[in-house]
C-alpha cells in the first residue's frame, strides 16, 4: 500500500454553489506537506497545509480534515466515463494505490511514512459542486449508485508526508461498519443507520444524531 500523491488545492470561482470559491480544484505536490488536526468546522481549515475549504458549513474540521481516494477507484471510472482521471480530481488530499479505501472501517487508523496517523471517520456525500467540476450530468446519482465514496479522515498523530510514503493499517476495529456501508446509509439506504450504531464512537456528532433519531423513530409507538 502506497500513498501515490499528495494533493492540494487551486482555489478557483465556483459557478455551481454560492459559497463564491471552490478548493476541489487538487494538484498533486512535491515534497514533504504538514499534516495537522484542523480543529472545529466552520473556519475553512484542514489537515494539510496551504489547503482549505471554502464551503465551511460542509467541509473541514476535524472529522474531515484529510480526504481519501483509492487510484483503483478512479481506474475504474475511468473507463466508465472514457477520460484520463488525475489523481486529485475527484477532489482528494491522498490518492492511495493498494488499499481498498471504501472497505476500510469506520474508526480503522493508517500509519502513512514514519510520522502520521489518520483515522477514517466518515464517507464523502457527492455535492454540486462535485458534479460541475466533472462535467458530468447525473453524476451525483452515478456517483451515489457506485457507492464508492472515498474517506474523510481525522488525524490522529499529526507530522509530514510525500507521495512514495508506505501506507499501512495501524488499527482496525471489531465491528463490521465500512466506509461504503455508512454511505449507502446516508443516501439512499436510510434503514441501515441502525447498523452503524457500532462504529458511533469514531463517527462525527451529526452522524450519530441521525442514528439516534432512527433508532428512536423504529422503537416509537
Amino acid at each position: 500500500m502506497r500513498l501515490l500523491s499528495v494533493n492540494v488545492g487551486k482555489p478557483r470561482p465556483n459557478p455551481w454553489k454560492e459559497s463564491g470559491s471552490t478548493g476541489i480544484d487538487k494538484r498533486p505536490v512535491e515534497g514533504p506537506v504538514s499534516v495537522r488536526d484542523p480543529g472545529p468546522k466552520g473556519t475553512g481549515a484542514v489537515g494539510l497545509a496551504g489547503d482549505r475549504v471554502h464551503d465551511v458549513a460542509h467541509h473541514g474540521g476535524s472529522d474531515q480534515a484529510v480526504y481519501a481516494y483509492a487510484r483503483e477507484d478512479l481506474d475504474r471510472w475511468e473507463a466508465e466515463l472514457g477520460r484520463p482521471l488525475a489523481n486529485g480530481v475527484f477532489g482528494e488530499n491522498l490518492t492511495i494505490a493498494g488499499l481498498d479505501v471504501n472497505g476500510a472501517l469506520i474508526g480503522e487508523r493508517w500509519r502513512i511514512g514514519s510520522q502520521v496517523v489518520l483515522e477514517v471517520s466518515c464517507p464523502r456525500i457527492p455535492c454540486s459542486t462535485f458534479q460541475g467540476w466533472l462535467e458530468q450530468e447525473g453524476w451525483i446519482n452515478r456517483f451515489t449508485e457506485a457507492a464508492s465514496p472515498g474517506a474523510y479522515l481525522r488525524v490522529v498523530e499529526p507530522g509530514d508526508i510525500r507521495a512514495g510514503d508506505a501506507v499501512e493499517i495501524a488499527h482496525r476495529p471489531g465491528h463490521d461498519v465500512t466506509v461504503a456501508v455508512a454511505f449507502r446509509a446516508l443516501t439512499r439506504e436510510p434503514e441501515l443507520l441502525p447498523r452503524l450504531a457500532a462504529a458511533a464512537e469514531a463517527l462525527p456528532e451529526g452522524i450519530r444524531q441521525k442514528i439516534r433519531r432512527r433508532i428512536e423513530g423504529a422503537d416509537a409507538p
